[in-house]
């Protein structure tokens, strides 16, 4: 009777103990089917991202080549999308009315411009910054937030004239602040005035004028 008790419970054990691997060998089969398919997910992912990056650097190829004149000329810098253009190329000193060298080189970005947007999805911030020496008391601006904001207008206003859309655009003056060189000398206050048109996207331009009044949105007044 033990020997048979003994072999009752050793049948019990063995049972319990075939449920338990059968249980973990499942357990396994449906982890490693959620490894292979987070596998392919990650693949698809990084194909994904390997094919905007792809057609990001495809685009700025395009606009750099658009933009090969302007560029060896050294009217303009081109970086990751940023047009950039020194003030004296647009404006005579202390003034918002654009040069016409600098209209006719507006008017050449436009066309190239408006392309790389459309392609992108993006919009571009025209932004305007000075030096930080004061202006004349007597002049036509309060300060050089007020200079730098009308000149980033007056860009924007010969950019949708050329075509590109007022929708797609909008302007902002930063006055003296986010310098890119020292303003303790001529040379650098030289490229602190300056113009930059960057490529943002179209949400930020949105949220940023979502309680605008009409004609704000594009930077116009």
């Amino acid at each position: 009777m033990l020997e048979d008790d003994d072999q009752g419970d050793g049948g019990v054990f063995y049972a319990a103990f075939g449920d338990l691997m059968a249980c973990l060998f499942g357990i396994f089969v449906l982890f490693f089917a959620w490894m292979v398919l987070f596998e392919a997910d990650l693949s698809q992912d990084l194909a994904e991202v390997r094919a905007e990056h792809q057609a990001a650097e495809a685009r700025l190829d395009e606009l750099e080549s658009a933009l090969a004149g302007p560029l060896a000329s050294g009217l303009i810098t081109l970086t990751n999308g940023r047009i950039g253009i020194r003030g004296s190329v647009l404006f005579d000193s202390s003034s918002a009315e654009l040069r016409p060298e600098g209209q006719d080189l507006l008017r050449q970005l436009a066309g190239p411009l408006q392309a790389y947007l459309q392609h992108s999805g993006e919009t571009a911030m025209v932004s305007g910054f000075t030096d930080d020496l004061q202006l004349r008391r007597n002049g036509s601006f309060a300060d050089n937030w007020e200079l730098s904001a009308e000149r980033a207008l007056t860009v924007v206003r010969t950019l949708t004239d050329a075509g590109l859309p007022a929708g797609h655009v909008f302007a902002a003056g930063f006055g003296a602040q986010h310098p890119i060189a020292s303003n303790d000398d001529e040379d650098g206050r030289a490229l602190n005035r300056r113009v930059e048109i960057a490529p943002v996207p179209a949400p930020l331009l949105e949220r940023l004028t979502s309680g605008a009044e009409p004609g704000q949105a594009d930077g116009k007044q």
